[in-house]
């Protein structure tokens, strides 16, 4: 409690949008690779004291096949997010998602930031930050289709439907990297930390 209200008075100190450091938002469609090319980055870069790495909290079981999150059921998320325990929410395919409030002031401190993120977020992201950076992991329509398959978690018609979706999606506005993981790990990974080391230079000079 005494370290929420902490960040609570920390966070009434600072104006919108946040400056000093850096969030980098990683989207992309089911299926790209987002959680892979998140994972490549902090075990190169876990370390490093000018990088977090969020933990999400959403509402909904960490299986262990995808990203590590916290969760909490609606009515628990619905309260956390009145206490003011989140920076950011929004909802997607019937979920709600929350990034920590401590990530003001981790940006704030000049820290660069990275989440797995979502295209319907990025207004509200771009707004509360000074510096966000959009890194969008991609791959071919096979590919996709192919990943999507071995999840077991759809129906064909399912996955082509979601398939649909994702190209319709366009993502606008300045700080939009793309990052095509259609081929081995290492090449998307290496390609992502090369951003996020654009961005931990910037926290440093203040330029990206």
């Amino acid at each position: 409690m005494m370290v929420s209200a902490l960040i609570e008075r920390e966070q009434e100190n600072m104006a919108n949008p946040i400056r000093n450091g850096v969030f980098i938002a990683v989207v992309g469609p089911s299926g790209a690779g987002k959680d892979t090319v998140i994972a490549y980055a902090r075990e190169h870069l876990g370390d490093d004291s000018d990088v977090r790495f969020v933990r999400r909290v959403i509402t909904r079981p960490c299986d262990g096949a995808s990203e590590h999150h916290d969760t909490l059921d609606d009515v628990a998320f619905a309260e956390a997010a009145a206490a003011g325990a989140f920076a950011l929410t929004w909802e997607a395919h019937g979920l709600k998602y929350g990034i920590p409030a401590d990530v003001d002031v981790a940006i704030a401190n000049g820290r660069v930031v990275i989440a797995n993120g979502s295209r319907t977020a990025l207004p509200a992201l771009r707004a509360r930050y000074e510096n966000v950076v959009v890194v969008e992991i991609v791959a071919r329509p096979e590919i996709l289709a192919e990943r999507l398959a071995r999840r077991g978690r759809e129906s064909r018609g399912e996955v082509l439907a979601r398939l649909a979706r994702a190209a319709d999606v366009t993502i606008a506005g300045p700080g939009v990297v793309t990052i095509d993981n259609s081929g081995e790990r290492e090449i998307a990974g290496r390609d992502f930390v090369a951003v996020i080391g654009k961005a931990i230079a910037f926290s440093d000079v203040g330029r990206f």
